[in-house]
């Protein structure tokens, strides 16, 4: 890859900034400028509908009007769906667009920043971003958490708004049928699904219910919480958490974990989980709900809730509610799952780019009320109107067949810029029972800290990525085999932790620590 410094002439383009018009109080120039854009994320390999470059978002018509910046697509991988791939290859081309933005980008911004390929933002955003910095002030250790080992921020992160993300929820109708209460604790748990394999709640006379089940494989590790061991620091799968004590670890390599393990294992091989959990895909949420199959699961509050208007007339009764996480072994109640307040996502400035200052302006633009509603809700107008002072979705965006959100990534709306989520968005679908169970789990002081991450230097870089990958694999390998039934989690305890030894754990965990130390005092 090619490595420079930002020059002096570099710096001299800032003289060439337009003045900001009075009428226009959005601008950052007056004439018309081009800036090229790499965008890659999971919805889209390109900056344009659908990743096709030659239909212009609307979202990207509207900002181009109020600020006079024009972003052009020139992104790499656009045949590649994997974003470190096209990540790797845009960086080994050397010849980077302006601006980098996407999916999982702080990790290569964060190598390759202080080695000259991106910029360093923190100066520029005091000079020239108010409303980022605004921000930042307002929400202190979040841009030291996205800070490089150098200590200079590269990237403006997307921004997720609100607390809870994910929640426990249950059959309700099956609760009644049977006559049993909701679970309070993890004992209390093992019966009801039980009785759910057991009893015949769907009453079609066949023991085919399903009493546990999630979209995503990795939502069966949230089990393991009901015997105090951890499945993930963040809103990341397989996450590293800091202990009690403050050090970082990794829950797959912890005693606790050992003896939770073996707990879903039983469970599994007793028919409480689904058979098919780990094959089953995202469709099992609709399929299984639709079926009258599935008991309960771990799912977002906003999109599991509408079930219950969506299968009122298909399924008699149908009631599937949040509920609060049954106590644990030791007596805990605690939500594991909620909203990260930074990403990964999100945009960087290239070396090449010969307008930093009018970039980073651009950048602020989303953080003014107006870029932070486009960013947000669409176009004004379009998709929605202000009505009471609240950004309102218009009835047929609320109405339609597909859901707010997918909506929102063809207007250019919720896409991996770097922007300040607005929780409101997200609110207006979401049902009132969904709303009760936020309240609840609000009122029941449920969630943990999150780890934030880190940022390695080079040599912690190196080693973390030469033991990393292999270790992680085969902690899921093990893991996937032992809930399956190939092996015994306790008797096979002391190999894996063996063979984690060999294979690099303790370094990593050496680097972890080092890097955390560093980035947070």
């Amino acid at each position: 890859m090619r490595k420079t410094t930002l020059t002096l002439a570099m710096l001299a383009t800032s003289a060439l900034t337009a003045p900001v018009r009075a009428d226009d109080h959005l601008r950052v120039v007056d004439e018309p400028l081009e800036l090229t854009i790499h965008m890659h994320w999971p919805r889209a390999q390109g900056y344009g509908v659908g990743g096709d470059a030659s239909k212009i978002y609307p979202v990207e018509e509207a900002a181009r009007e109020m600020t006079g910046v024009y972003l052009i697509d020139k992104t790499s991988g656009k045949n590649i769906t994997d974003q470190a791939e096209a990540m790797n290859l845009l960086l080994a081309q050397g010849n980077l667009p302006d601006i980098v933005g996407g999916h999982l980008i702080q990790q290569p911004v964060n190598q390759y920043g202080p080695e000259g390929a991106f910029l360093p933002l923190n100066d520029l955003v005091k000079e020239h971003a108010p409303h980022i910095q605004a921000f930042w002030d307002s929400h202190p250790g979040l841009m030291e958490a996205i800070s490089a080992a150098d200590g200079n921020y590269y990237y403006i992160p997307y921004l997720p708004d609100g607390k809870f993300g994910r929640a426990w929820y249950i059959r309700q109708d099956w609760l009644d049928k049977l006559g049993l209460e909701q679970p309070q604790n993890v004992d209390e748990l093992y019966e009801v699904f039980k009785a759910f394999r057991d009893g015949d709640p769907n009453g079609n006379g066949l023991k085919d219910e399903i009493p546990y089940f999630a979209r995503q494989w990795e939502e069966v590790n949230r089990l393991l919480t009901l015997w105090d061991a951890r499945s993930s620091g963040s809103d990341t799968y397989h996450d590293f958490y800091v202990n009690d004590d403050g050090k970082v670890v990794h829950p797959y390599a912890q005693v606790a974990y050992r003896d939770a393990l073996a707990n879903v294992a039983k469970w599994y091989a007793e028919g409480l989980i689904d058979p098919e959990i780990f094959t089953r895909g995202s469709s099992s949420r609709d399929y299984l709900l639709s079926e009258n199959l599935g008991g309960s699961t771990h799912d977002w509050f906003a999109s599991t809730s509408g079930y219950n208007a969506a299968l009122a007339d298909k399924v008699e009764g149908f009631d599937f509610i949040p509920f609060l996480p049954p106590a644990s072994a030791k007596g805990v109640r605690m939500e594991e799952h909620r909203r990260i307040p930074i990403k990964p996502d999100g945009w960087a400035i290239s070396y090449m780019n010969e307008h930093p200052v009018e970039t980073i302006k651009y950048f602020d633009f989303w953080f003014t009320e107006e870029g932070r509603n486009l960013s947000n809700f669409g176009v004004e107008g379009k998709t929605w109107d202000m009505v009471d002072g609240q950004q309102t979705y218009k009835p047929e965006v609320l109405n339609s067949d597909s859901p707010v959100n997918s909506q929102m990534y063809l207007e250019g709306a919720q896409i991996y810029r770097g922007y300040w989520m607005d929780y409101r968005y997200e609110d207006q679908w979401t049902s009132d029972a969904a709303r009760e169970g936020i309240a609840l789990y609000e009122a029941n002081d449920l969630l943990v800290d999150q780890f934030l991450g880190v940022a390695f230097d080079k040599d912690e870089q190196a080693v973390y990525d030469k033991y990393w990958p292999s270790l992680r694999t085969y902690m899921l390998e093990r893991q996937q085999a032992w809930i399956l039934g190939s092996g015994d989690v306790q008797a096979d305890w002391d190999s894996y932790v063996s063979t984690l030894d060999k294979m690099g754990y303790e370094q990593v965990i050496e680097v972890m620590n080092s890097a955390y130390r560093r980035q947070y005092n």
